[in-house]
This record gives C-alpha cells, sequence and structure tokens, in this order.
C-alpha cells in the first residue's frame, strides 16, 4: 500500500507527468480502505483479450477441414507446432506436462507488456502482478522437484554439506525474487522513460518519436522480457526434474 501511495502521490503532484497509477474505487476489507487501480483494471482486459483470442482460435481450428487447414486454422496450428518445438528443444522428452503452462503465462506476460501500444498501463509494471506470476512459477519448480525425487528434494538443501543449508533456502527463495524483479525492472523502466517524454517535453517533441519509444518500449523490450521470463522458467524446472 505504501508503495502504491508513493506512485498516486508523483501521478498527482503538480505537473504533467503521469505514471498512470491511479485509485479508481476504494473498498473496504477488514476494516481498511484497499484501491481498485488502473492495474487491476488493464489486468482484467488483457485476461478478457486473451479469453476472445482464445475462443476465435478454438472455434477457427473445430470448424476447419484437418487435412487441409487454411486461413486462421493455420495460423493457429503454425503457433502451437512452434511453440511445441520450442518448449521441447528446451525441456528434453518431459516437455509435455509443461507446454500448456508456458504457452498460457508467455501469451498473458507478451499481450500485458504490450498493452501500452493501446494506452494502458502494462499489469507487468506492477511488482504485485510480476511477483504473483513468479510465485506460480516457483510452485510449478517445486512440483517438478517432488515430481522426481518426492522429499528427497528436501535432502538437496543439505548438500554438499549441512552448513550450507541456509544459503541453499537463500538460493530457492531468490529464485522468484530474481524472476519478478527482472521483468519488473525492465517494464517500469519503459513506463517511466514513456512518462517523462510525454509529461517533460515540449509539444513538438512528442510528434513521432514517442511512436518509436512504444515500439521499443511496449513491443521489442515487451517480447524480449516475455522471452527470457518463459526460457528462465522452462531452465529451472528442467534443472529441477532433472537433479
Amino acid at each position: 500500500m505504501g508503495m502504491m501511495r508513493a506512485h498516486m502521490a508523483l501521478a498527482t503532484a503538480k505537473g504533467d507527468v503521469d505514471f498512470m497509477v491511479h485509485g479508481l474505487i476504494p473498498l473496504k476489507v477488514f476494516g481498511h480502505k484497499v484501491w481498485i487501480t488502473t492495474t487491476h483494471v488493464t489486468t482484467l482486459i488483457v485476461m478478457l483479450t486473451i479469453i476472445v483470442i482464445a475462443c476465435v482460435f478454438r472455434r477457427a481450428v473445430m470448424q476447419g477441414n484437418p487435412d487441409k487447414p487454411r486461413g486462421l486454422q493455420n495460423a493457429v496450428e503454425f503457433i502451437i507446432e512452434m511453440l511445441d518445438k520450442f518448449v521441447k528443444s528446451t525441456m528434453g522428452n518431459h516437455w509435455r506436462p509443461y507446454v500448456n503452462y508456458i504457452g498460457s503465462i508467455a501469451f498473458f506476460i507478451f499481450i500485458s507488456n504490450t498493452s501500452g501500444l493501446f494506452g494502458l498501463r502494462a499489469p507487468t509494471a506492477d511488482y504485485g502482478t510480476t511477483l504473483a506470476l513468479a510465485l506460480i512459477t516457483f510452485c510449478m519448480i517445486q512440483y517438478a522437484a517432488f515430481k522426481t525425487s518426492h522429499f528427497g528434494m528436501f535432502k538437496d538443501l543439505f548438500k554438499p554439506i549441512p552448513i550450507l543449508f541456509p544459503s541453499n533456502v537463500i538460493g530457492e527463495l531468490a529464485t522468484p525474487v530474481s524472476l519478478s524483479l527482472r521483468l519488473f525492472g525492465n517494464i517500469m523502466a519503459g513506463t517511466i522513460m514513456i512518462s517523462l517524454w510525454y509529461g517533460l517535453l515540449p509539444i513538438f517533441a512528442k510528434l513521432g518519436v514517442p511512436a518509436f519509444l512504444h515500439v521499443y518500449f511496449d513491443l521489442f523490450s515487451g517480447a524480449i522480457q516475455t522471452f527470457v521470463f518463459a526460457m528462465l522458467t522452462m531452465t529451472f524446472i528442467t534443472q529441477k526434474r532433472d537433479a
């Protein structure tokens, strides 16, 4: 809450710089006042967008000809084949249980990262969002470890010598922290840069140039960060599974 208030103070301070963090609807939860913010609204828009796209894709595949795919059906099947090959080449022969998760989280992150192209504030520019994504990945990593070695996974925390147990625990907990901070830092940096450009420079500097900034920070950087998060997720899961 303290971080949210600080961002809101920046957004409402004197001047034209707006980081697009606004409290929209106040709520009372257990006697405390909390806010529905722009992050929640944009996250809902992203989720609805993904649901609509998924329904359109499913309809195209179900009503298409499996022997002679064409149009959207052909594009959807191509995307799925590329995703399967990508996950399989990274995770090896035991890739199939994880491909749906990798595809889903990568799609959500990519749509979130690029939402700035449509005038929205990227949900991934909020640490609460990236931390939640990293914690889900952390659970998947631990699931892979438990599936492979069951309760023997806890013995690894005492290797190579028992005295290293504290550092091994810290190393495990550092995984979601590093994943979340990497994604949050890169997307938030782009949001700040674009906001400063719009807010502090004269009007003639706002014509044309921001389009290139959006392409770099929202599209290019957003795609790179999606790839990095997905790749690290697969790498961590594979390491635990094969340990």
